[in-house]
Parts: structure tokens; sequence; C-alpha cells
């Protein structure tokens, strides 16, 4: 396998079960695919597991993976949003739980802890909490658009959907951020937190 191949002959290779060009494929999309759910995930470790967890999906569905432009990377960003969204579930899931924990006295209290979060720290937090209130297609759409600066017909065809559809529900989204964003306080544009 060369690097000079393109996705689409990688990926024939992989559907076929070969390891080399799959790792082939890591080694040209990782580090994109690493950026991106850090952008949605702020967390070192978790970001780790969501592009695993990306590139695992990838494998078990290689016979369905959707190729644009001769391009595997929207098919991964898109899968790699929903699995950041489903890791930041789970982990929501899991804070409730301990939040019904006993502690003892002397434990710090979380919004004591919450509190301490620089303004930088709480914008790109507002950003990502907005990103997950969206429905998953329009955050998907965002993340390829803003986050990716992918063209939007790009998007479109790798969300499967037209273009003309795409452009309502990124209006309509980008509306839905910046009134999420506001009633969190939070003024900064998009791009200023991304």
């Amino acid at each position: 396998m060369t690097t000079e191949q393109t996705d689409e002959q990688l990926w024939a290779a992989v559907v076929r079960g070969d390891g080399v060009a799959f790792a082939t494929v890591f080694d040209r999309h990782g580090d994109r695919v690493w950026r991106h759910v850090w952008r949605m995930m702020q967390h070192r470790q978790d970001a780790e597991d969501v592009v695993s967890a990306t590139f695992a999906e990838a494998w078990r569905k290689r016979s369905s993976v959707r190729i644009v432009d001769d391009s595997l990377l929207p098919w991964l960003l898109v899968t790699a949003t929903n699995c950041a969204r489903n890791a930041s579930r789970g982990k929501r899931r899991l804070e409730r739980l301990i939040a019904h924990i006993p502690r003892a006295d002397d434990a710090p209290d979380a919004a004591d802890v919450v509190g301490d979060r620089s303004e930088a720290d709480a914008a790109k937090t507002a950003v990502t909490e907005a990103l997950r209130a969206l429905p998953q297609a329009d955050a998907s759409l965002i993340a390829l658009v803003m986050l990716e600066e992918m063209p939007l017909a790009d998007a479109a065809r790798a969300l499967g959907i037209g273009y003309g559809a795409a452009k309502t529900r990124i209006h309509r989204a980008r509306g839905r951020m910046r009134a999420h964003l506001e009633a969190a306080g939070v003024a900064p544009t998009l791009e200023e937190v991304s």
C-alpha cells in the first residue's frame, strides 16, 4: 500500500480485510479526526477514546462507509461527531450517578470547582453544550462546515441531504446555537471559540 493511493482505492482494500490499508487510512486522517474530536470533548483521554471508537466503527461498518469526492474524511468526521455525542451522554449519566453518592463534609462542592474555570473554558463549554443541544443531523452539519471548514455542498453530500436543505438547516442551527450562547451569557462568535 502506498500513500499515493486514493481513499477509494485504499477503502476497497479495507473492505477486503486489508489491515495495512486501514492503517494507511488512519495515518492519513487520524490527526484531523483527533483535532475535530478535541474541539468537542476538551479532555485528552475522552478525545482519544472517541477517535478509537470512530475508527472501530469504520472497521466494523467498512462495507457501508460512504466516500464523498474520493475522501473518507467526511464520513469519519460525521461518525466522530456521533461517537463524541454518545460519549458525552454516557459521561453525563455517570456524573448524575456520582452526584447522588453521599460525600464527606470536607469534600469540595462541585459548584466551586466549576467556578474555577477560565472564561475561555466557559466559552468552549457553552459552544460544546450548544452543539450537543442541536439535533444530530444539524450538529454534524455545523461540525463539518463551521469547525472543519468543509464546503456546504460537500457536507450535504456527506450527510446524504440536498444542498438547499443543508443551507436551510445550517442557517437555523446557527440561530439556535447563537440563542443558546446568548442565554448562557457567552457572546463570542462560533469562529472565535472553535
